[in-house]
Parts: C-alpha cells; structure tokens; sequence
C-alpha cells in the first residue's frame, strides 16, 4: 500500500484549516485516513505536526507533499511560518518616478527667445 502525507481539508466555507494526516494515495483528500499527525490553520498562521509519527512513516515509505514537507520542515528547525511578503519593487519604483513629475511641474518652461529689433 502506497501512503502519503497529506493535508485534509476541514472548516467553514471561507475559512478553511487543515489536518496532517497519512492517508493511502488512492483515498480522497477528505476520505478515510490512517493516522491524523497534526493541524495547520493558515489564516491564524498556526501549525503544529507532531515529528516523531511524521518522521516513523516517512521511514515506512509515507512521502510528504510539498506544503507538508515545508510544515515539517519548519518544525524541525523551530522557525516560525512566514507572514506575508513586502510590497513589490513596482510600488516603490512608482514614488521616484511622482517625484521627478512633482520637480518638472515646479521648473518654469524655458522662454523661447525673442529677437530684439
């Protein structure tokens, strides 16, 4: 039997949280599962996994998905989930660009010459 570490969706509408299970991979994401080794809730940005089971079935062969293995991971090394990233380099590159428009409006035009007769 093929197993997998996987991430089972439970919740409300809209606010979903998930449970870390090992499951076998030909049940459904939220169908009949092994074993239920920890939670993960992204909008309260927590998450708990317990290591020892996580670490005894990828012994057996279980394979992590991606966001599991990140979960795992994370615990490992005790760091903290990330929260969400800085603003993009375009935003900041806009406020130069309001600025060097706010110094050609203060700049008088230059005066054309005017032939003197």
């Amino acid at each position: 039997m093929a197993v997998k570490i996987r991430l089972r969706r439970v919740g409300k509408l809209n606010a979903a949280s998930f449970r870390v299970v090992v499951t076998d991979i030909r049940s459904p994401r939220d169908g009949r599962f092994i074993e239920c080794i920890g939670h993960y809730n992204p909008h309260l940005k927590s998450e708990s996994i317990e290591v020892a089971r996580a670490d005894y079935w990828m012994s057996k062969g279980a394979k992590p998905s991606l966001t599991v293995a990140a979960i795992i991971k994370r615990a490992k090394t005790g760091t903290q989930m990330a929260g969400r990233k800085p603003a993009p380099a375009a935003a900041k590159a806009e406020k130069p660009a309001k600025a060097e428009k706010a110094e050609k409006a203060e700049k008088p035009a230059p005066a054309g010459e005017t032939k003197a007769d």
